[in-house]
């Protein structure tokens, strides 16, 4: 005959396994991952395995209220933060969204039809994301909003494994050119030295690198900028360059607006790198993001003295496997 007691025993017995099972695949799962800190990597994949505590944790707490082992207070906190940690580490990461935007890039004249930039960022393929179902999702939501391009403003990676090209085999069904800039996470900043492994990565899954080229449009010309905390962000070439049309800097970090010159046509510039802040709390995401961004970039657009820039919230998580409130984002950048 089952009792509380042979019950709360069961619950026991299972936190314990899945315990047991979060630390054998934390430790397995840094053994792969191309990184400089190992100690950090099994950290956080720990916490990203221990998580899946939670689903008898939601299920224990209103049974342990029920009989005592909690009073009732303890109970209702314990299953309401429960379920709010399993909707920002299993729901809402996978909830991705698509955002349009319309910018007028040349203020004297309308595009003669609109030109539409799928921007994504902040991908993080390693230790939370970028496995082959988000991917999938991503590529899908991109391909059913037909853009003419697509751009990755940087951060590729977040301790990722050494299989990371055929991780991104599925880019290739993007019905639209992609190109790319690198990250701080893609440059040793704070991530590991893996800047051979994405350039072999981009190249075997047709995307272009164009940190540092120009690519050319009928309306417009699109440049990428190299990452700031990187110092690969010098524009002061940019006013010799041709000015007959408005330009689009794709760069990863926002801050690096205050650094366009002045031009005859005041250019849009694509960034990602705050991830919107990834976990949205009352005044404290908006201290925290002070160390993410200077001059206080969170998402959307921003004006500038030289430029405006607009920063996508991207679609992968660093740090903790947590989304809340910040669902990953493609955004449609509707140039008219």
């Amino acid at each position: 005959m089952w009792n509380s007691n042979s019950i709360v025993f069961i619950f026991y017995i299972i936190f314990i396994a899945i315990a047991i099972w979060g630390i054998v695949q934390a430790w397995m799962s840094q053994s792969r991952t191309e990184t400089i800190h190992p100690f950090k990597a099994f950290v956080h994949l720990l916490v990203f395995y221990e998580s899946y505590l939670l689903f008898p944790l939601v299920l224990f707490a209103p049974y342990a209220g029920w009989v005592g082992q909690f009073s009732l207070h303890q109970s209702i906190f314990i299953t309401i933060l429960s379920c709010v940690l399993i909707y920002a580490r299993f729901i809402e990461p996978h909830y991705i969204r698509v955002q349009t935007t319309q910018y007028q890039l040349n203020p004297e004249q309308s595009f003669h039809r609109p030109f539409k930039i799928a921007l994504i960022a902040d991908l993080h393929i390693g230790l939370f994301s970028g496995h082959e179902r988000q991917l999938q999702q991503i590529v899908n939501k991109i391909n059913q909003q037909q853009p003419n391009i697509v751009v990755v403003a940087g951060d590729w990676t977040y301790e990722p494994e050494n299989t990371l090209a055929d991780e991104l085999f599925m880019l290739k069904q993007i019905q639209a050119p992609v190109y790319s800039v690198t990250g701080n996470h893609d440059e040793q900043y704070p991530g590991p030295p893996i800047q051979g492994l994405l350039k072999h990565a981009l190249t075997a899954n047709q995307v272009l690198d164009i940190e540092g080229q120009i690519v050319e449009f009928d309306e417009f010309r699109l440049i990428g900028i190299g990452d700031l905390w990187a110092g690969k962000t010098d524009m002061r070439d940019m006013p010799d360059l041709p000015q007959d049309k408005p330009w689009v800097i794709l760069s990863h970090n926002p801050d690096t607006v205050d650094m366009v010159p002045p031009l005859p046509t005041r250019p849009l510039m694509l960034s990602g790198h705050t991830h919107g802040g990834q976990v949205e709390l009352p005044w404290l995401t908006s201290y925290m993001m002070k160390r993410v961004s200077i001059s206080g970039h969170k998402k959307g657009l921003y004006q500038h003295d030289n430029a405006d820039v607009f920063v996508t919230v991207g679609t992968g998580m660093v740090g903790v496997p947590f989304r809340f409130r910040v669902p990953p984002t493609v955004d449609i950048i509707e140039l008219i």
